[in-house]
């Protein structure tokens, strides 16, 4: 299976905190309560979680890459 990658756009971070609730070992929190990334490379197995996460993001502040991983659907 291919390497993950992740990245997030604490600029748009709303801190709605679903992705740290959801994956606490891949994500964390600012003093401001922003996005941090704590593995920007995570196991495979946490894919699908990733992607959860990623689609819950209500500002789709959150990015998945790697092989076979779905582009994300654009707000509207």
């Amino acid at each position: 299976m291919t390497e993950l990658r992740v990245t997030a756009d604490n600029e748009t971070c709303v801190t709605s905190s679903l992705c740290v609730f959801r994956l606490p070992q891949v994500f964390d929190q600012d003093a401001e309560g922003r996005v941090v990334v704590l593995d920007p490379n995570p196991p495979a197995e946490l894919r699908r979680d990733l992607l959860r996460a990623r689609r819950g993001c209500p500002t789709r502040s959150i990015r998945v890459e790697g092989e076979g991983v779905p582009q994300e659907e654009p707000l509207g």
